[in-house]
């Protein structure tokens, strides 16, 4: 691929030529390099407000993985065999895979849909950058486990959300980064122990080290945008630079407004409801969740009213 072909005039552009991009390797090194062009600058306009370009309803995707629906996934065990933890693995890879696309997709749908700051762009770079290493890192490493992403089937109930939410960036953010993302969270743990359990210290550690804290600042890009329309939307904000910061990346850059609103939790709580079948599954990570910024009065009457039938 030619240096021109490579390089778009707007981020956006090149958000669509990765989520056009079908080969995952392929498509995580073209992600890096946009990546590199956005964050250095040699990308500088994040859309062309004249340009009206179409967004795939699905990204392009190679046909070697076997996709079946969610309730035929085989079991995945819990890591103490070498057959369990290959397919754990691949698991995770094809998840990542999925979490490029995402962050491209949020990007390229509705930055310019919702006249987004450049924070937002941002943030969700960052976002795509950390998926990309955790697919390449989880690949490289379930090809040490003796196999390979493809080998076994995988769900694409991740992208099925992605679609329900295609028309409301509040819902697709409360659904996939507060929701999606913080059930990795409240999960990782446990996945981490067993591979620890199972003698697999290796993929601990890169779970441990790398994929958990890093995960943790997506959930928190989904719950600092998620705020950020929700008080756009009532004209509580004077001023986009009191409500931004410039500086922080996802999970840095923390909203400065006025105490936490209420109505803003309750509106969470109604996006979930309308757009997320079924409870909210405890037990939940409370201190990563915390780390992410929101508490449990975002998540547990989500838990517990549900549940309740109510």
């Amino acid at each position: 691929m030619s240096p021109r072909e490579e390089q778009a005039d707007t981020l956006v552009e090149a958000a669509l030529r990765v989520l056009n991009t079908a080969d995952p390797v392929e498509k995580t090194r073209l992600g890096e390099s946009v990546v590199t062009q956005w964050l250095q600058g040699t990308i500088t306009q994040p859309y062309d407000p004249s340009l009206d370009l179409t967004v795939p309803d699905r990204p392009a995707r190679l046909t070697n993985v076997k996709l079946v629906p969610p309730s035929l996934m085989p079991k995945l065990g819990k890591a103490g065999s070498l057959q369990s933890r290959q397919a754990i693995v691949h698991s995770l890879v094809h998840t990542e895979s999925w979490a490029i696309d995402l962050s491209w997709d949020i990007i390229a749908r509705f930055g310019k849909q919702e006249a987004m700051p450049r924070d937002f762009f941002t943030d969700f770079v960052k976002v795509a950058q950390d998926e990309g290493r955790h697919f390449t890192l989880l690949a490289a490493r379930l090809e040490e486990l003796g196999s390979f992403y493809g080998a076994l089937p995988a769900h694409d109930g991740l992208w099925d959300s992605a679609i329900a939410t295609s028309k409301d960036l509040l819902a697709r953010l409360a659904v996939e980064h507060c929701v999606h993302e913080a059930r990795g969270l409240d999960v990782l743990p446990t996945t981490i122990s067993r591979f620890r359990n199972g003698g697999d210290n290796e993929t601990a550690d890169l779970l441990e080290r790398v994929v958990y804290p890093e995960e943790i600042t997506h959930c928190a890009a989904g719950v600092k945008w998620f705020k950020y329309l929700c008080l756009r939307s009532r004209n509580r904000v004077l001023d986009e630079d009191s409500l931004v910061s410039q500086e922080g990346g996802a999970g840095q850059g923390e909203i400065t407004m006025v105490e936490e609103n209420e109505e803003v939790i309750q509106k969470f709580h109604a996006t979930v409801r309308t757009h997320f079948r079924g409870p909210l599954k405890p037990p939940f990570n409370e201190a990563a969740r915390k780390a992410a910024g929101f508490g449990p009065q975002w998540y547990e009457p989500l838990a517990v009213k549900e549940a309740n039938g109510e």
